[in-house]
């Protein structure tokens, strides 16, 4: 049985040189046009991100007594951003124009449905931590005329309009202070615009000051369940349960250590180890309010799902775990399809 699907989260556009790679297929990635019509993946929210310039540290420097504390990294600012931004997002346009209508820079719902029903990919602009916005937003309205669709207020770092988690295990998300007063503008300007707001990276009172200022469902596009790994980049259940009341959705996503209850980064584990958090966000809230988010090309991942070959391996693996035909159809489009008719223009 094979099933269409929509992927709330990559960094493919990152990973890769030019759209080249991207349409006519590479070997380094885990995301490219060829691989992803082979697996019925239909849309993606791909990322723009700006690296911090020091990195990360390696995982042995950052191990204490019972697990690891990576530091949060600098700000970024907004003049080594933007022309990341930029070099990313004219990626995005390129492939578009380069691709002869195979692949669709997605504006609407309806441009979404196209693609589901078409042989049409469809790419989601989201923009991963806003340092390239500016503090007067002009650079927004720019970003949403060009085709921006989705902002993460933060990455794993401070800036102006919010603070970040640093992946602390086992930790609590809360760490550091809430919005801005322009991380609240921000968050309603978005509203204003249509402009999806993702709450993976943020900080405990950053995500309960945009569910107190947004007026569209909360979204978390690639995190997991706290209860089951706790590490710092995860929801807890209370806000799990402020996702679901809000009518919005909960990405999982398929990053090793955000996965095991040792938060290790060991990735030979089972596809359960993904299906567990699924089942725990079902039962907790129900079947409408959990998606997939990879974070394909921008963590480790398990072995056994590969590359985005593997997501209909995990499909196949719900089905066999009692979901029905049209549960697995809530968590691979229709559930995104929902959120987006309530939150874009």
């Amino acid at each position: 049985m094979s099933y269409s699907f929509i992927d709330g989260h990559n960094d493919t556009i990152l990973r890769v040189e030019d759209t080249t790679e991207l349409l006519k297929g590479n070997e380094h990635t885990h995301i490219d046009l060829p691989r992803a019509k082979k697996s019925m993946m239909k849309a993606g929210f791909f990322a723009m991100f700006s690296p911090s310039p020091e990195g990360m540290p390696p995982f042995e420097e950052c191990k204490t007594d019972n697990g690891y504390e990576f530091p949060l990294p600098d700000p970024l600012p907004i003049e080594s951003s933007q022309p990341t931004t930029h070099r990313l997002f004219s990626r995005l346009i390129k492939a578009e124009r380069e691709s002869d209508g195979g692949v669709k820079l997605i504006r609407s719902v309806e441009d979404l449905e196209d693609c589901l029903h078409t042989d049409q990919f469809g790419a989601i602009a989201h923009i991963e931590g806003a340092e390239s916005i500016d503090a007067e937003l002009n650079a927004l309205d720019v970003y949403y005329e060009a085709g921006l669709r989705s902002l993460g207020i933060v990455w794993s770092r401070q800036n102006l309009f919010g603070t970040g988690v640093p992946y602390h295990f086992p930790s609590s998300p809360d760490i550091g202070e809430g919005l801005t007063d322009l991380g609240k503008a921000l968050v309603k300007k978005c509203n204003e615009l249509g402009i999806m707001l993702d709450l993976s990276h943020l900080n405990e009172k950053g995500f309960w000051d945009v569910a107190k200022y947004s007026s569209a469902p909360l979204v978390a596009t690639h995190s997991n369940v706290h209860s089951l790994c706790p590490i710092s980049r995860n929801l807890t259940d209370q806000q799990i349960d402020a996702i679901g009341n809000s009518n919005g959705v909960v990405g999982i996503t398929y990053v090793v250590n955000m996965l095991r209850e040792d938060g290790g980064i060991d990735a030979d584990i089972p596809l359960t180890s993904i299906t567990k958090h699924i089942h725990y966000v079902i039962d907790r809230i129900g079947i409408d309010h959990v998606v997939l988010g990879s974070d394909f090309d921008g963590a480790t991942i398990p072995e056994a799902m590969k590359d985005i070959t593997g997501v209909p391996l995990l499909l196949e693996q719900l089905r066999q775990e009692g979901l029905s035909e049209e549960d697995i159809s809530k968590i691979t489009y229709r559930n995104w399809i929902r959120v987006l008719q309530s939150t874009w223009k």
